[in-house]
């Protein structure tokens, strides 16, 4: 069966890592949780009862509250800017620089649909200062997802929404849990880096805080699952995985169509810790 692919465009979307993601997941889990559910193809796809989406970015979670809140009245207010009109560069940078001043926190989430949709490969990318940066696409005629937009707002008619930082999150689960982390990857080369994802970006600080997190959160009963590029950074912060899959995937996010290549990925699995049984001494 074909993944459903989600209504936004992302660099490391999990379309393609779905069937994988499948495979070392728990038969039953009370509840997904995704820290960092970017474009949200994992919950899109795997199909929980209850779910637990949440990340540092704030315009994507504005996004998705709007969407779930206002179902065909914010689809509408979104379609309204993919107009001809609006496929030039002169429109697409007014409205870039109306996005990264205005207030109005719906009107950005609209914006901020019609910027992937318009930007350089559905990049979303910020400068120090917290403005989105991404240059014009040029593409002939972007469209609205409208069918993809509507069927993500299916999906999250079961999500809690939470704009909050990883480590804060991971750190509320437990048994029962299934959590997925997507982080900004380990660059797989030194100019291949993407950690603007975020105003603050996501260094190698974040990356250990992460994996102990992870730990932590298996110890308290969860099944946790991380993907990242395979390098020896990436081994050595997992080194004490139950798990740890190999995968080939292929990569988009190159300017040049025929520099894309295959990337090379983990799948790495904490599996929930053992109860401990209390030993009791017999009696006297």
């Amino acid at each position: 069966m074909q993944p459903k692919r989600p209504f936004l465009k992302w660099a490391g979307g999990k379309t393609k890592l779905v069937a994988a993601i499948r495979t070392v997941a728990p038969a039953t889990a009370d509840r997904f949780v995704e820290p960092f559910v970017g474009s949200g193809a994992a919950a899109l796809n795997l199909g929980y009862a209850r779910n637990l989406l949440a990340d540092s970015n704030r315009d994507l979670i504005d996004l998705y509250g709007f969407l779930l809140q206002d179902g065909e009245a914010f689809i509408a207010d979104c379609g309204a800017l993919f107009v001809p009109e609006h496929n030039v560069s002169s429109a697409y940078y007014r409205l870039r620089a109306e996005f990264n001043t205005t207030t109005d926190r719906r009107r950005r989430a609209c914006l901020f649909v019609y910027l992937n949709r318009h930007g350089y490969n559905g990049l979303c990318r910020y400068n120090s200062r917290g403005g989105f940066n991404v240059p014009f696409g040029r593409y002939t005629r972007p469209r609205l997802p409208q069918a993809a937009m509507r069927g993500f707002r299916a999906v999250l008619q079961t999500c809690t929404l939470s704009h909050a930082d990883f480590r804060e999150l991971i750190g509320q689960t437990g048994a029962g849990d299934f959590v997925y982390c997507d982080p900004p990857y380990v660059a797989a080369s030194a100019t291949a880096n993407f950690t603007a994802y975020a105003r603050l970006g996501f260094g190698t600080t974040d990356q250990i805080d992460l994996a102990a997190c992870c730990r932590a959160a298996a110890q308290r009963g969860a099944c946790v699952v991380i993907s990242n590029h395979d390098t020896p950074e990436t081994r050595e912060l997992y080194h004490d995985a139950d798990e740890t899959h190999e995968l080939l995937v292929r990569r988009r996010i190159s300017c040049q169509a025929q520099t894309r290549g295959h990337a090379r990925e983990l799948l790495v699995v904490y599996r929930p810790a053992a109860p401990r049984v209390e030993q009791h001494s017999p009696a006297a």
